[in-house]
């Protein structure tokens, strides 16, 4: 008996199901029968005086009425568009309330200058151009060493090694005979012949008259230091024999050193040999290195797309050594006069660029324009905008990411259709799309009833009702009683199509239209 009794019980509630389905879907296409197109939409005046163009139901937009009443497809009565909202003038009107809780900053197109700035990064390396090679000018043997490893620090004409040359004894022998033969004869003509030879063999002028005033042999040589610096090499050791052009010593100098600056590619134009930069290094906070741009080498890196620029900056102090990390502070030559707005009021869309102007009346409309250089967080105006115009410089977009311009500006204006936006043809028009939440109630060939929870984008309130599903049907896993998470979108016909749906625990299901 209690068997029979529950069997009946759920036939009375699937007959009421269905019943209530039915008649969703006959108001539907009631509303649809109904509907007046644009053209045909008689205006008229409200209780304020305010001219009406046409009604229509909030959250099916795209139908209009030539008069008011109850709403064919929800409980509530139909809503008026004003002429007034689609003026000539274009645009999009939002309520303060709206702007503020968007977020909505404004600022003014002005005329100025870019004065920019490039900073760049690089390592300190040694200056080059203040390398020192010292060779053996005669073959001989390291008989003391002065300066033992790399990297010591040097002064000018400090000792760095002593020399033994064996062929400066013959040479300086010879040269001593002849000068104490007695004059006469040819004794002139030989004396300058051994004085030559002291020279081919290695010996400098200085070391020349030494011998001549001292009137004895000097066989060892001492070599010094040119400049000031580090020793970057040290190619001999005690007791070491060396050649006639045998490397000995190299020096670097640390007077000025090079900082091998990654500048931008994009940025290489603004980049000039001679221009003044300024330095600064971790190692020593607060201190600036004033030096110029020597050259920007032509070498790009193609990971990081950037070109080297060889900087050469004044080492007081050799405070810089080779390997610091530096950061180069450059500033470009000023710029022409042109019109400014703030960067982050510019959109790229891929294909076009444009910003958000404010007119006086407070209406919003897209502009698009040709931009120039960037800097300091201001954006070069070549073209679309004028002194004085205002733009939107944040809140530009709603939190729907994938929404188009004219998409977003037409929500922004309350959801009215493209018509009372007649401002922005150029933007492409975009079927919103809306997610919920909720409980599969019942599924048909050709409609699933779905009761669902708030949905904010339409300000809709919790209700069941009725949705066209995917083309290629529900996916096979959706029964009835399941909690889903779907996406949805209106049609023209006034119905509402779902283009996604899934378990609510399980991964996203596309459907049609994704």
């Amino acid at each position: 008996m209690n068997r029979r009794i529950i069997i009946a019980v759920i036939g009375a509630l699937l007959v009421l199901g269905l019943s209530g389905a039915g008649a969703y879907r006959l108001g539907i296409r009631a509303g649809a029968r109904d509907a007046v197109p644009a053209a045909a939409a008689a205006p008229g005046t409200d209780k304020t005086g305010r001219q009406v163009l046409y009604w229509h139901d909030p959250m099916v937009p795209g139908q209009k009425f030539d008069k008011p009443g109850r709403s064919p497809f929800m409980a509530m009565d139909l809503v008026p568009v004003y002429a007034d909202k689609a003026q000539a003038e274009g645009g999009v009107a939002v309520s303060p309330g709206v702007q503020q809780n968007l977020g909505i900053r404004v600022a003014e197109v002005r005329k100025g200058s870019l004065a920019s700035t490039l900073d760049a990064v690089g390592n300190v390396a040694f200056n080059e151009r203040d390398l020192v090679q010292l060779q053996a000018r005669s073959s001989g043997y390291v008989e003391k060493l002065f300066v033992r490893a790399p990297l010591d620090p040097v002064r000018k004409g400090q000792a760095l090694l002593q020399l033994y040359v064996p062929d400066w004894v013959a040479a300086q022998e010879e040269y001593l005979a002849i000068k104490r033969m007695p004059a006469g004869g040819d004794t002139a003509g030989l004396l300058d012949a051994a004085l030559q030879r002291m020279r081919l063999v290695g010996m400098t002028e200085q070391q020349v008259r030494q011998v001549s005033a001292r009137a004895q042999v000097s066989p060892r040589i001492t070599v010094t230091a040119p400049v000031d610096g580090v020793v970057s090499e040290l190619a001999v050791r005690e007791g070491m024999a060396v050649s006639l052009g045998a490397p000995l010593f190299r020096i670097n100098g640390l007077r000025t050193v090079w900082v091998n600056a990654e500048v931008p590619e994009s940025a290489a134009a603004q980049v000039r040999p001679g221009m003044p930069v300024r330095a600064t290094s971790p190692a020593f906070p607060g201190t600036e290195f004033s030096g110029k741009v020597e050259a920007l080498l032509p070498d790009v890196n193609t990971a990081t797309r950037t070109l080297k620029a060889r900087i050469e900056l004044a080492n007081p102090g050799g405070k810089l050594v080779p390997g610091m990390f530096a950061t180069i502070h450059m500033a470009p030559a000023q710029g022409r006069e042109t019109l400014l707005v703030p960067s982050e009021a510019v959109i790229q869309t891929g294909t076009r660029t444009a910003v958000i102007t404010v007119s006086d009346q407070g209406r919003f409309a897209p502009v698009e324009v040709v931009t120039g250089a960037e800097a300091n967080g201001q954006t070069e105006v070549v073209k679309g905008l004028s002194a004085g115009q205002k733009v939107v410089a944040s809140g530009q977009f709603l939190i729907d990411s994938e929404a188009s311009l004219r998409g977003t500006l037409q929500r922004l204006g309350g959801g009215g259709p493209a018509e009372s936006n007649p401002a922005m043809p150029t933007m492409p028009a975009k079927t919103p799309t809306h997610r919920a939440t909720g409980k599969v109630e019942q599924i048909a060939s050709d409609e699933v009833t779905i009761s669902h929870g708030p949905v904010p984008s339409l300000k809709w309130p919790p209700m069941t009702m009725g949705f066209v599903p995917p083309a290629g049907g529900l996916p096979k896993d959706i029964k009835v009683g399941d909690a889903v998470q779907f996406e949805f979108q209106a049609s023209d016909d006034g119905t509402f199509k779902v283009v996604s749906i899934s378990r609510a625990s399980g991964g996203a299901v596309l459907g049609d239209g994704k």
